[in-house]
């Protein structure tokens, strides 16, 4: 591994030991949940964590469920289309296991192509629905719970920028349900709006069911795919995949503080893809600032508050590992450990646009950026001028109280803490390549890896100074009143 050839010449926060981090994550890709990769993830975590000399590692295992396709088809009479399966599809219930989807036969049947509108507005019994993904949610939908902006480059406040979609909200989940609702027997969904030939690798959306087996069609193939269906009326959509249960590794490691009172690093090891940037680069984040905090001990001796460092798996299955991580740290009475703020890193990469023929453009330049934050006024300002003295460039930081008792939470891996009742901390982006096979070395924004580690070394800074019922904007004793851990 590329690591373990400049160990103990460049380690800790530097652009070249975090590159070598992500470099070998990417080589066990896809460290999906379940998987060698994912196994081969977690212990290089636990492997770098001992060896940056934390003063205890360990390992949490949980239960979450692995989703296989073995064989994914389409065609119109003796036209084939280059597909792959929409991901968690064809599942009767959320708890199922077993073989799923159409059979080898595949189904027959009469296609329904609603475009970009709602199945509910056709007849598609006994039919295939054939719809175009949109993006739903734009950059500018969080201007309404925005706090601050720092664009002095006047990348961030354009309309192109802030009418950018991300690929985590669509309508997937709204189409699969009115489409079964109908009586539909399966679903095509067209990648209009999305880069041609790199691949969709969509989440297991927990509160929704994809009841349906289902399909992705790239933007041209699904236009040739329409071109067909004008003359033949039917198609034949083949899915065939396997669930099963899997066990989930969360990697911690704790540099013990004069005090339990806790503050928590974390990201998440698993990927879909390459998952370079999603979430590789928030690895290396974690095990930078846990190697430099665990060098710093010598120096200037153990902090006031205990340092805990998380990666966390399961998070393109169901998010059971952060589920579990609530229960055992948060909500836990008798946890060793109060975790007093979370701080939260992922997705350190570049921008990328849709190009005019279709393909992936990368910019050099940062994808737009948030911290969604429930901290104390106090910390909202030491946030402000962090983010302003490490020229955290194209960053916003947005109000999350609103969805701190809410069963969705926030969109990043720290919404089960926040629903916990802990104060966050939560660095994201969301770059169009995000699910993409191209999320690469490429992809990843190494002027920004240094600047980010840095960021949130200057937050634990401030937090430990800081007494650890007041991190929030409420007081932990009234926090611990109100209602907690609905998810």
């Amino acid at each position: 591994m590329v690591f373990l050839l400049i160990l103990g010449t460049m380690s800790g926060i530097s652009t070249e030991s975090m590159m070598a981090t992500i470099t070998d994550l990417v080589a066990m890709a896809p460290r999906a949940t379940g998987t060698g990769g994912g196994r081969a993830a977690s212990d290089y975590v636990l492997d770098r964590f001992h060896a940056a000399g934390l003063d205890r590692v360990w390992t949490d295992e949980s239960e979450t469920s692995r989703w296989d396709a073995s064989q994914v088809a389409l065609h119109v009479d003796d036209e084939h289309f280059e597909v792959t399966p929409i991901l968690h599809s064809a599942l009767p219930d959320l708890q199922a296991t077993g073989e799923l989807g159409t059979g080898p036969d595949g189904v027959r049947a009469r296609v329904v192509d609603v475009g970009p509108d709602l199945p509910s507005k056709h007849d598609v019994r006994g039919a295939i629905v054939l719809f175009d993904l949109q993006f739903t949610m734009a950059a500018w939908s969080l201007l309404p719970f925005t706090s601050f902006i720092y664009d002095p480059s006047r990348e961030l406040l354009r309309k192109d920028v802030l009418g950018a979609r991300n690929p985590y909200v669509t309508t997937l989940t709204k189409i699969m349900r009115q489409a079964a609702q109908g009586g539909a027997l399966a679903v095509v969904g067209v990648l209009k709006d999305y880069p041609e030939d790199i691949g969709y690798h969509n989440e297991f959306y927990r509160h929704s069911l994809l009841a349906l087996p289902g399909v992705w069609i790239s933007h041209r193939r699904g236009e040739r795919l329409r071109e067909v269906l004008r003359k033949a009326e039917t198609a034949t959509l083949t899915l065939v995949a396997h669930r099963e249960r899997v066990l989930a590794r969360t990697v911690i490691g704790v540099l013990e503080g004069k005090t339990n009172e806790t503050i928590m690093v974390q990201s998440h090891h698993d990927s879909v893809s390459l998952g370079a940037v999603e979430d590789a680069s928030g690895t290396a984040e974690v095990i930078a600032i846990a190697e430099h905090e665990a060098a710093r001990i010598a120096t200037e001796g153990r902090r006031d508050k205990t340092l805990m460092f998380v990666t966390f798996d399961s998070h393109f299955t169901g998010y059971e590992a952060h589920q579990k991580f609530a229960r055992d740290y948060v909500l836990n009475p008798d946890s060793p450990y109060k975790i007093a703020l979370n701080l939260v890193i992922e997705h350190i990469g570049k921008r990328a646009v849709l190009a005019a023929d279709g393909s992936l453009k990368m910019l050099d330049q940062t994808e737009p950026r948030a911290f969604f934050e429930t901290v104390s006024p106090s910390l909202k300002i030491e946030l402000m001028r962090t983010i302003r003295r490490r020229k955290l460039h194209s960053t916003t930081m947005v109000h999350a109280h609103a969805f701190e008792f809410s069963k969705m939470g926030i969109p990043t891996d720290a919404s089960f803490n926040l629903v916990s009742g802990v104060p966050v901390i939560s660095l994201i982006s969301g770059p169009l390549y995000l699910y993409a096979d191209t999320d690469g070395l490429d992809q990843v924004d190494q002027e920004q890896l240094v600047p980010v580690a840095f960021a949130f070394c200057d937050l634990i800074d401030a937090a430990d100074t800081r007494r650890g019922d007041r991190m929030g904007l409420l007081p932990r004793a009234l926090r611990e009143r109100l209602p907690r851990g609905q998810w």
